[in-house]
């Protein structure tokens, strides 16, 4: 088969245009493949540490008085006094507050008038029982001698009344020796009578003392009563702390029964005081396991505040709450610095213990993901990688880790958002007093340097200017 005249020509100008173009494609795709690749993320890292870590409870306490102290009147009258200012400190034993004495003052007068008018009455019926045991005594004394005669008389009385028998006497000798023997009788128990009689007033005067020394204790009594209720009228300080506002002012009367009695001051003590918080009830065995050990210090950061003061606990409530299936606990503190007031709300931290070697990093370095917690972790060669982690616990702004990182190791603290597994990252410097921060190199070395030397950055920084005669002449142009 013959070619057409004119096919040969236009066959290799085909064959050229192709070449060209299929050339052409390829330059193409090598400059897209030569393209420059990303620059390196600028980010944060913070270095994984090793450290003891403290294993603590945090929670919101307030802060209570050690003791409160309502300060009533216990008798009534008028308030001539007050010895003390609102907001003052006071000590135990301090004079707060003075009330009119006068009317108790005539009731210990008039106590202790009635302790001696009994006193005399008490002498004097101590000298009526001796009076009385004096008649005891002579009345039996009447009675022996009588007794004496009585028997003497009785003698003389059978010895007669032989003699008359045999006639050697006259009845009439004999009827008076009979008659004194029975008058004698008689006055022998007319004695013995007198002598009852006499004891029995001896008792009735010893009754009389017991009587008269009762009555003397009971006025006694009332002289002491007198004494506490004037001892009431000055009203001082009962513990150690600071004085509230004033319920009452000098002039006003004060009631001290019924429903009426007022408040005149409340003293809150201070030092030492207590933080009051609570914690959940399934912490309470952990707790009493540790505080079992030793003595479970608390630190507690006032509202405002950024120094901790250090207690102990010292108070671990009796039951539950089932309300909020809390446990309530209570710290001391010895407040000598007074940062802690009460009312006031402080961040608690309960340390049960101490955990060595911890792998410690900063809270803000994990990233939460759908397979968990992970972090971006830098390589030697500038890159990162994801790695997946497991947390312990959070404490502040640290988080301990339990597995998937290693001491020393750097991770990512700022510019995850930037970052995938594989990215070239530079390692931001921290933030120099003057001004902003500088990037270093990933790895920890030093800033780039900027090709200017120390005095030339120096001078040209004061503004210090040439005066060589060149340089005025590259002005002039």
């Amino acid at each position: 088969m013959t070619r057409p005249r004119g096919m040969s020509a236009v066959l290799p100008a085909v064959v050229l245009a192709l070449t060209a173009a299929c050339s052409g494609g390829n330059a193409e795709s090598k400059q897209a493949q030569q393209a420059p690749k990303r620059p390196p993320v600028p980010v944060a890292v913070a270095t994984v540490e090793s450290k003891e870590m403290p294993v603590q409870i945090q929670a919101i306490g307030t802060v209570e008085a050690y003791s409160v102290v309502s300060i009533k009147a216990q008798v009534g009258g008028e308030l001539v006094r007050a010895h003390v200012k609102e907001g003052q400190d006071v000590r135990k034993g301090d004079l707060l507050f003075s009330i009119d004495p006068r009317t108790y003052e005539a009731a210990l007068a008039q106590a202790q008038a009635n302790v001696a008018k009994d006193r005399v009455q008490v002498q004097q019926a101590r000298a009526v029982l001796q009076r009385d045991q004096a008649r005891v005594a002579q009345a039996r004394a009447n009675l022996v001698r009588d007794q004496a005669q009585a028997t003497n008389a009785h003698v003389q009385d059978k010895r007669y009344a032989d003699l008359l028998k045999k006639e050697l006497v006259s009845r009439e000798q004999y009827d008076q020796v009979r008659t004194t023997a029975e008058s004698l009788t008689a006055t022998v128990r007319a004695d013995e009578a007198d002598i009852q009689s006499a004891e029995e007033t001896v008792h009735a005067d010893e009754a009389a003392i017991r009587s008269a020394e009762q009555t003397v204790r009971a006025d006694e009594a009332a002289v002491d009563n007198a004494k506490l209720q004037l001892g009431y009228t000055t009203i001082r300080s009962p513990v150690d702390g600071r004085a509230g506002s004033l319920g009452m002012n000098e002039g006003n009367v004060v009631r001290a029964t019924g429903t009426n009695d007022s408040t005149l001051l409340v003293i809150n003590q201070v030092q030492p005081i207590y933080v009051s918080f609570t914690v959940p009830q399934q912490q309470l065995a952990e707790i009493k396991r540790y505080m079992a050990d030793a003595t479970l210090a608390v630190d507690a950061v006032p509202t405002g505040e950024q120094r901790p003061v250090r207690g102990a606990v010292t108070f671990i409530d009796n039951a539950v709450d089932t309300t909020t299936g809390t446990i309530r606990l209570k710290a001391t503190f010895g407040n000598q610095e007074r940062r802690l007031w009460p009312g006031q709300f402080a961040n608690v931290a309960l340390t049960l213990a101490i955990q060595p070697d911890a792998l410690v990093i900063p809270s803000q370095a994990l990233q939460t993901g759908q397979q968990g917690a992970y972090v971006f972790v830098v390589k030697p060669d500038a890159t990162v990688e994801t790695r997946r982690v497991v947390t312990a616990r959070a404490q502040g702004n640290e988080t301990v880790v339990a597995s998937g990182l290693q001491a020393g190791e750097q991770v990512v603290t700022d510019g995850q958002a930037r970052l995938v597994a594989g990215a070239k990252v530079e390692v931001r410097a921290p933030s120099r007093p003057g001004g902003g921060e500088r990037p270093r190199e990933a790895g920890g070395g030093p800033p780039k340097s900027d090709g200017v030397k120390g005095p030339a950055r120096a001078k040209d920084a004061a503004g210090t200017k040439d005066s060589s005669p060149n340089a005025k002449d590259s002005s002039r142009r």
